[in-house]
Formats: C-alpha cells, structure tokens, sequence
C-alpha cells in the first residue's frame, strides 16, 4: 500500500511537472490597438501578472491607433514564438486577415474586449449591451425628459453599437411618446476625446446650446464632452461613461459626471491571460458560453464578466476593491454636496 501511495505522488507529480513544463513553453502574444488610453495598462498589468504565475511569458505590441500597423504586430508576435494571441483590435475588419492567418497556423486567438467576428476566435468582455443600459439607466432617473445627446464610440468597434442598442432600450418608450428627443447621434473615430469634444462642440451650436443630458459611451468620450459643456457654461446636465477611469471617477465625485460603468480590467486580464493558455495547451476556457449576437450572426466561444454601474451613491465600492484611492477620487471635492465617499 505504501509502495502505491509513493508510485501515485510520483505520477501526480510527474504530470504536475509536466504541466507547468508546458506553460513555461507558452509564448502569449498581446496586440494592442492603442496603448495610450489609462485602461489598458491596468488590463496589461493584470494579464503579465496571470501569465507569470502560470509560468508563461508575455510579449506585447502597440498599433499606435493603426490598424494596418496592428496586422504587421501581429505577424511580428508570432514570428517571435507566440503560441497564442490576445488581440485588442483597432478595427474590427481590418484585423481580420491577421487574424484568419494565426488561426489557419492552430495559433488559438482571444478577442479581447472587443469583438472579432470570425469562426475560431474566443471572445472575452463584459457584457456591452448591459453597459449600455447602465449608461442610459442613470442618466435617465436624473432627466427623464428633454434634448439627449448620444456620444456613440468608434464605428470600428462593434462594442459602439452593442453600447447604443443597450442605452436605446432603456429611452425608446420616452423618444416613442415624445418625451425624450435625441438632437444628436455621433460616432466618435478612434473613441477618441477630442473627436467626441469636437462633435459636442458641433451638436451645440447646431441646437443653441439647448441640451439636457448626454449619453456617452465612455469615460474618455465622457471628458471630450463634459469640456465642450464647461466651455459653454453649461453645467448639471447628466453625463455618462463607462471605465472607471481615475479622472471620470474624480469627475462623478466633483458631480460633472453622472455614473461611469466599472469594468473591472484586473478580472477581465486575469481571465483572458488564463484562456489563452490554456487554449494554447488544447485545452477548453473556462465558463465558455457559444455567443452569436453579432452583426454577421457568427457562432462564437465567448465568456461575459459582469458591469457595475458607479454613481456619486457608491464610490466607496471602488475605494474598497482598491482600484483608486481615496484621496485620488476625492481631489478637488468639498463642502456639504461632497459624496459619502469623500468625507
């Protein structure tokens, strides 16, 4: 009996050695559309993190916000040994030969945050549509009437139109009986905030500065709008975002924006980093689910992490998971309207 327990331990840890043999073998390959935005270095810090632990190694790319640049990435990345492919695309057609031609080589893709309709990708986000609604739910209970203005994303990146038939459920009854009018539908190129200042810019000289909310899709497009605003003089008006990111955290507690939707990268980094490991290994992701809501109708392996919606109410539930600090979010806030969080 004894001699069995020793040859079992011998085999459990042969086959764990084996195992982590084949993860230090694991190249991960991370393409970048864009490297600049705030968020994407918490998701790199977040996948680096995962991967070391599993023993793999992380090498990276940044497009610079081109989309040809990032086929060449890609390539690049897997002439330098990339067993596998975590791709955050700038253009969701562009990408798509680079992509096909890793995938025909048996290099496992993961379509990172943004979708990449394509059979064979594995797609991993948070669920966009229900951002959407969050972004339109708070604006909403603030102004349930009046002039709104929506601040779409990039045309690119399907997650624009996912976000904008979230934030239309939640207004469709109210622009249907006429409470709401959308004086203003813009795609913002790049999701870039001076696109999004400048198309705010436009829509208020086009409507004479009569607006009363303004759903945006995200924070950076957020801050593109809530500068044409103050450049106007207008202020109060409900703005939304989503990201969390630290100036529209800093924004909701100073009260120029209404609610940004915290999606927490750490968790969507640490997950992306796992599947493509795994993926790489032959083996399944975890908590896969087959998705086909995309504008080509695809059959996608895709997994969904959950959205919380941040508003001046719950602050505190983002100082608490440590994704800011105090003093960083409450920069600039005083007085007696200061959120619960801040004092």
């Amino acid at each position: 009996m004894k001699l069995n327990r020793i040859l079992s331990s011998a085999a459990t840890l042969a086959l764990s050695l084996t195992a982590i043999g084949a993860a230090a073998q694991t190249v991960v390959g991370v393409s970048w559309s864009n490297f600049q935005e705030e968020r994407w270095k918490t998701d790199e810090a977040a996948i680096k993190a995962q991967l070391e632990k599993l023993g793999a190694k992380y090498i990276s790319a940044d497009a610079g916000g081109s989309p040809e640049k990032q086929l060449g990435d890609i390539d690049g990345l897997i002439s330098k040994g990339a067993k596998a492919l975590i791709v955050l695309a700038m253009d969701k057609d562009a990408i798509l030969p680079a992509v096909n031609k890793a995938l025909k080589e048996k290099i496992p893709v993961v379509a990172y945050d943004r979708l990449i309709e394509t059979p064979g990708v594995f797609y991993i986000t948070f669920d966009n549509v229900e951002v959407g609604r969050m972004e339109a739910r708070a604006v909403y209970k603030v102004q349930p009437k009046g002039n709104y203005v929506m601040i779409k994303g990039s045309p690119s990146d399907p997650n624009a139109d996912f976000l904008r038939a979230g934030q239309q459920e939640v207004i469709a009854d109210a622009v249907k009986k006429g409470d709401i009018k959308i004086v203003g539908d813009e795609y913002t190129e790049g999701w870039k905030p001076e696109v999004a200042q400048k198309n705010m810019e436009q829509i208020l000289t086009k409507v004479g500065n009569k607006v009363d909310a303004v759903v945006a899709a995200n924070d950076g497009t957020a801050g593109g709008v809530v500068a044409a605003l103050s450049a106007k003089g207008i202020r109060g008006i409900p703005v939304s975002g989503q990201d969390a990111d630290f100036a529209a955290l800093n924004r909701v507690a100073l009260g120029t924006q209404t609610v940004t939707v915290w999606k927490d990268s750490r968790e969507l980094g640490k997950d992306a980093a796992s599947a493509a490991v795994a993926l790489a290994q032959g083996k399944p992701a975890e908590k896969a689910v087959n998705w086909n809501q995309g504008q080509k109708k695809i059959s996608i392996s895709s997994r969904f992490l959950t959205p919380v919606a941040i508003t001046r109410d719950n602050l505190d539930v983002v100082v608490k998971a440590g994704w800011i600090k105090k003093d960083e979010l409450c920069k600039g806030v005083s007085g007696d309207k200061a959120p619960a969080a801040c004092k």
